[in-house]
């Protein structure tokens, strides 16, 4: 179900989005931008709190607690619908589109009539735009890819969005009397980072009861189709739930039947039909007689067929078939195997939460180390300074003496570096030699040429002082497409220099993606995946990060922040290379140092 936090973090998103679009204070828009941000990101649910206890939230002033509490009241808020009243439907669908801001968008409907995607589309073909100040081709082009961002996606939602509302449905179909056996399956087993609906499978000697609570559940809107195996229903959240029913002992025939992928379902197939078997959702059979061999656990069908069990992440067919023939499949990295985050955020730049408290939940989550990277003085919104930076290192050396005692966890004082155009970063090396590691990434200017791109990647790289790059390819799923750039060059000079990728774990980024982590892994790249928390809550993405470095085919080895906490810093040092080391303690100045670059 809908989180009343994000029922209304999008309405905020789409006020602000609406002030821009009709002409409205800038400001304006930026804090109710802002107020979204901290309250999809706030811990405790907004439904149950009144004005004063949402006024607690960092960025919600009086006005907008008085407009939260109107949405619970009154079902809307009046200020958002005089906005919408004032703006055609068809430019809100147009503000859709990937790379087309708001304004453009108002242009566009002024000045040509148009409102929908399709007549933006027919319109850039027909060359209509190019007469409008501000269009060119290269626009065109990029609002053309905008378009088939928004058209691939169709109904699929995020991971993370699907994966809550099949647990919900997991939990409360298992609580009904005959429910022997209740998981999801499918693409979202297979942590698939998008996902167009949800496979739920039940093991019961009676399905009707299991159907009918299935339909009864508060979140479902229509029942699609009702029978005695399968019903399909569609949620609150648009998402549809298929439910399918099967007798317990064909619960593991089932369940990896229903787990896919096509292709690696199909060779399964394939093997069991050269060993004269034939394989169903009810079980392994023999294909003459008829008789059914093995179907109570999916171990049981794959030893059947001379296989190990092979994890659902990897069923993609992309060679987890030859490697288990060969007993050579990976010992795949788990959330259990995550010693550290390094890559976290504070209230100190653009993150929800004070220092102590993201220190606390992280050491919560049972980490032995952990790193806070706010971002550097290139990101001008954010109003680093040096000053700021190094009062916050001296807070978080505090923080590491007393988290550090007696074996517990480790603060490192990191930044997260901004790449410039150039390939540069925010500071000099005497001032990033004080840092424990530097996250770097691309934040800006994505519609650089590719050769440009690639040396920016590649100069950041050989910065002795960067560890990590962080989401590598910048996309944001659904919104912005990865920058083009020599993915293999950035990948090799990772390998050569000792600077690790990021698999960042934000569900609307998990950047890289797991083709290019498989890519990047034959280079011999070392990983690190990090959460990108920009709040409490966001700690918990670690879960995304992990199932798409699964995808990936990582294991412990391959991943940075599953290492002992001697052997991460031996990591962070880049070799050592021209650096000196002094005896100081923990005070900072046992860093590293190094002559700029």
């Amino acid at each position: 179900m809908a989180r009343s936090n994000d029922e209304i973090a999008a309405l905020f998103q789409e006020y602000a989005d609406l002030i821009s679009i009709t002409g409205g204070d800038a400001f304006k828009a930026r804090v109710y931008e802002k107020a979204a941000r901290a309250i999809g990101g706030h811990h405790a649910a907004v439904d149950k709190l009144d004005a004063k206890g949402l006024q607690e939230i960092p960025g919600v002033g009086k006005s907008i607690a008085e407009k939260v509490v109107e949405y619970f009241r009154e079902g809307s808020v009046s200020a958002v619908e005089e906005l919408r009243a004032k703006v055609p439907a068809g430019v809100r669908q147009l503000t859709a589109i990937p790379t087309l801001g708001p304004k453009k968008a108002l242009v566009l409907h002024e000045e040509l009539g148009i409102s929908s995607v399709e007549e933006l589309a027919d319109a850039i073909h027909a060359e209509r735009l190019r007469d409008l100040k501000g269009f060119g081709p290269r626009t065109e082009e990029n609002i053309l890819h905008g378009i088939e961002l928004l058209q691939s996606s169709g109904d699929r939602v995020l991971l993370d969005v699907a994966l809550d509302l099949a647990e919900d449905t997991v939990a409360a179909l298992s609580g009904v009397t005959g429910c022997r056996r209740c998981a999801y399956a499918g693409s979202l087993r297979r942590f698939r980072e998008t996902i167009g609906d949800i496979d739920v499978l039940v093991a019961a000697d009676r399905p009707t009861p299991l159907m009918r609570a299935f339909t009864e559940l508060p979140y479902v809107t229509e029942v699609i189709a009702q029978g005695e195996k399968k019903t399909s229903v569609r949620t609150s959240r648009g998402l549809a739930i298929d439910l399918r029913v099967v007798p317990p002992d064909s619960w593991g025939a089932a369940l990896l039947y229903f787990t896919g992928s096509k292709a690696h379902n199909i060779r399964i197939r394939e093997i069991a039909v050269h060993q004269g078997l034939k394989l169903s959702e009810y079980g392994l059979f023999d294909a003459e007689s008829g008789e059914r061999i093995v179907s109570a656990t999916e171990e049981d069908v794959y030893a059947r067929l001379g296989l190990p069990w092979i994890e659902p992440t990897l069923r993609e067919d992309r060679g987890e078939i030859e490697a288990g023939q060969r007993d050579e499949l990976p010992d795949l990295v788990t959330e259990s195997g995550i010693r550290g985050d390094l890559h976290t955020h504070t209230d100190l730049t653009d993150g929800l939460a004070p220092l102590e408290n993201m220190v606390r939940a992280a050491a919560e989550r049972g980490y032995a180390y952990y790193a806070i990277t706010d971002h550097g003085p290139d990101l001008s919104m954010q109003r680093m300074t040096d000053e700021r930076m190094l009062a916050q290192r001296d807070r978080v050396r505090a923080l590491d003496r007393t988290f550090g005692k007696r074996g517990g966890m480790r603060l490192l004082h990191g930044a997260e570096l901004n790449i410039a155009p150039d390939g540069g970063v925010d500071w000099p090396g005497d001032f990033l030699a004080g840092f424990d590691l530097c996250v770097a990434s691309v934040h800006s200017h994505f519609d650089q040429g590719r050769e440009a791109l690639t040396r920016r990647l590649v100069r950041a790289c050989e910065n002795p002082y960067v560890n990590v790059i962080g989401h590598p390819t910048t996309r944001i799923l659904g919104k912005r497409p990865g920058i083009d750039a020599d993915l293999d060059e950035v990948f090799a000079a990772c390998a050569r220099t000792g600077t690790a990728l990021e698999v960042n774990a934000h569900p609307d980024r998990l950047d890289l993606r797991d083709e290019d982590i498989l890519r990047a892994r034959r280079h011999g790249v070392k990983f690190a995946i990090d959460s990108d928390a920009h709040s409490l809550l966001h700690l918990s993405h670690m879960r995304y990060g992990v199932g798409t470095a699964q995808r990936g085919w990582l294991t412990e080895e391959d991943v940075i922040n599953t290492w002992p906490y001697t052997r991460l810093r031996r990591f962070l040092d880049k070799g050592g290379r021209g650096r000196r080391h002094s005896a100081a303690g923990r005070d900072g100045s046992d860093r590293i140092s190094l002559n700029q670059p």
